[in-house]
């Protein structure tokens, strides 16, 4: 039997649950309910401007908050033994092996008002604060559970490195912050690169956070995409519609960073 042959069964997987999918949103976006070619659908989503803004907003600040606390980690990380990078691997991914939902229900128990962080400002004799249900609880939720997906990428870049270059460096009479600004960070951009497409993507796409964690006050793209298809407001077409404009902005996000990534590269190694 040939090699290729091995592939049908994951070709054939692919066409069924990743591509016709995909052209079933198409179709759906497109057409009316009695099944015209229609336009209505996009004009329609003009209405949910606010919801576009606040959802790559929110998955913004939660990507920058991500590299600022994600990139010294990673860093620091590359720099340990590697007993202490086998230690420090598990626990940054222990929490990925819990089911997503229940370390978001975890989070709720901590910030809402009745909650341990609030219970803890009061043993300390201090005012409890109101976080829960909005903007800065979800976007919590996204750091915590998107984190490790940016200090992975980087750390995996960083770590292979190659020290001789750090070496040859500082001979030349560089110092640390030098050697850092031109050349560790440098090389360590495809890494930056694809933490941001793994934390910025899923957060704009999340509903789940918003929805426990907001209160469902702010909704997000996945919430008002689920609320088309589950929800009292059943409308299948406009939700594969903005389903599909969101498809859209995150291929054209991933080319402009793949893009990017491949122009720095090419200037390292210049």
């Amino acid at each position: 039997m040939k090699p290729k042959y091995f592939a049908y069964p994951y070709v054939g997987w692919m066409a069924v649950f990743v591509v016709a999918p995909i052209i079933l949103v198409f179709v759906f976006a497109f057409t009316a309910r009695d099944g015209t070619i229609t336009f209505a659908n996009f004009s329609a989503m003009g209405r949910y401007a606010s919801v576009f803004i606040r959802s790559f907003w929110l998955s913004f600040i939660s990507t920058v908050v991500c590299i600022i606390i994600g990139y010294p980690i990673a860093y620091i990380l590359s720099r340990e033994g590697q007993r202490v990078q086998r230690v420090m691997i598990m626990l940054i991914m222990l929490p990925m092996w819990m089911n997503f939902l229940l370390r978001t229900y975890a989070w709720m128990s901590i910030l809402e008002n009745t909650g341990l962080l609030n219970r803890l400002l009061g043993f300390l004799g201090l005012p409890g604060i109101r976080i829960i249900n909005t903007q800065a609880a979800v976007v919590i939720g996204m750091v915590y559970n998107f984190l490790p997906f940016m200090i992975l990428p980087i750390y995996s870049v960083i770590v292979k490195i190659d020290r001789s270059l750090v070496e040859a460096a500082q001979d030349l009479g560089a110092g640390s912050a030098a050697v850092f600004r031109k050349l560790i960070f440098p090389l360590s951009l495809p890494g930056v690169l694809s933490g941001l497409t793994m934390v910025f993507v899923p957060g704009v796409s999340t509903f789940v956070i918003s929805q426990l964690l907001g209160g469902g006050k702010e909704m997000l793209l996945g919430d008002l995409i689920e609320l088309q298809f589950l929800g009292a407001a059943y409308n299948p077409h406009l939700g594969s519609a903005i389903s599909l404009v969101m498809m859209i902005i995150v291929i054209a996000f991933m080319y402009i960073m793949n893009r990017f990534g491949e122009g720095e590269e090419m200037a390292a190694g210049l």
